[in-house]
């Protein structure tokens, strides 16, 4: 077993800081390097941080054989690139949502870190949430029945970054953005079976000035053990982060908020900063979450994905299930684009899934 999983951060955006700050809380875990092509980036960002080595080339992060786990957050059309070439390096890989453009880039990634023998460790946040887990925790003992229904919604005024808006970079909108967290978190809690099939509605109701893709989306998915689910996202709410999920079950339901309830209900005319998703502006009525980072399950994540690597154990989400939220992401795009239900296994060569809906 490894002493310290020594860990080079690619990226150095919001969610790479919510990555360092999450590795400095996990004691088997040592960052040593991190990379930014924007010039200066890189520098400050190792300086608040506290890593010994930054670089503008992300290559020659990966070229440090102290590194065993390599972290992206990166945006969403260098995930093939870079994953292909830290798997060619030998390095286990982190791969912040969604995983890729496109199912065939989805499976060269999965095949050049078989071939690599290395970890491909899908970074899906609400799978480690507290109040999620203790979600599951209550559906899996059977304190609910069988599951009938489930629900999850994730709402805010919109991303914080250009490239989210640019559907050529992102491959779709907040469909992407966030019904990707939807999908794995349904298929976690109900123990990972078959999705038969999706239906979606999208529209861009808010943002069509910033962007061609979806700001608002309804999918509906059905699983084979016979269990409904339902997704709202949103980029159009505004006052702040929103995020919720439900239970329903032949003998209970369960509720679960990750803001209400752990949360301080403000209001500030100026707004603050959302040091999670500095997504969702905060002016105005918003909900204060105390330890976000630990709420969320980022903290959780990183620490169970430095002992995957230490401890050569597989990991609760895999690279199989992002390829898996991938096709469902597909089948979606496609379901809103020809407004019928769409059955899974979904194949396409699109090169991205907005490519399905607005054709």
């Amino acid at each position: 077993m490894k002493d310290k999983v020594r860990v080079g951060l690619v990226g150095s955006g919001f969610i790479s800081a919510i990555h360092a700050d999450a590795l400095k809380r996990c004691a088997g875990a040592e960052i040593v390097a991190v990379a930014s092509p924007t010039r200066g980036k890189a520098g400050a960002f190792a300086r608040r941080h506290g890593i010994p080595r930054h670089f503008t080339d992300y290559r020659k992060l990966l070229d440090l054989d102290e590194i065993d786990l390599v972290v992206l957050g990166i945006p969403n059309d260098l995930h093939c690139e870079v994953t292909l070439n830290a798997a060619a390096a030998g390095k286990h890989i982190v791969l912040e949502k969604p995983m890729c453009l496109s199912l065939a880039e989805a499976d060269q990634m999965l095949a050049a870190c078989r071939r690599a023998k290395v970890k491909l460790m899908y970074a899906e946040e609400l799978c480690f949430a507290p109040k999620y887990v203790r979600l599951k925790q209550l559906l899996d003992s059977g304190a609910l029945g069988h599951p009938v229904l489930l629900k999850q919604s994730e709402k805010h005024d919109g991303p914080h970054a250009a490239h989210f808006w640019d559907v050529e970079r992102s491959g779709g909108g907040v469909t992407m953005d966030m019904g990707c967290h939807a999908i794995e978190f349904f298929r976690w809690m109900l123990g990972r079976p078959a999705i038969k099939s999706v239906y979606a509605q999208m529209g861009t109701h808010v943002h069509g000035k910033k962007t061609r893709g979806d700001d608002n989306a309804l999918l509906v998915l059905e699983f084979a053990n016979g269990t409904t689910a339902v997704a709202e996202e949103s980029w159009t709410k505004l006052g702040g982060m929103d995020d919720r999920a439900e239970v329903h079950g032949s003998k209970g339901v369960a509720y679960a908020d990750l803001l209400h309830g752990n949360a301080i209900e403000t209001y500030s005319a100026p707004g603050y900063d959302y040091a999670v998703e500095k997504a969702g502006s905060t002016v105005g009525w918003s909900f204060t979450i105390y330890e976000e980072i630990w709420n969320y399950g980022f903290v959780h994540e990183m620490a169970h994905f430095v002992e995957c690597v230490r401890e050569d154990k597989q990991p609760l989400v895999t690279g199989e299930d992002a390829r898996a939220v991938m096709e469902a992401l597909f089948a979606a795009y496609e379901s809103a684009g020809t407004g019928r239900k769409v059955t899974l296994p979904f194949q396409t060569k699109a090169a991205k899934p907005f490519d399905l809906w607005k054709r």
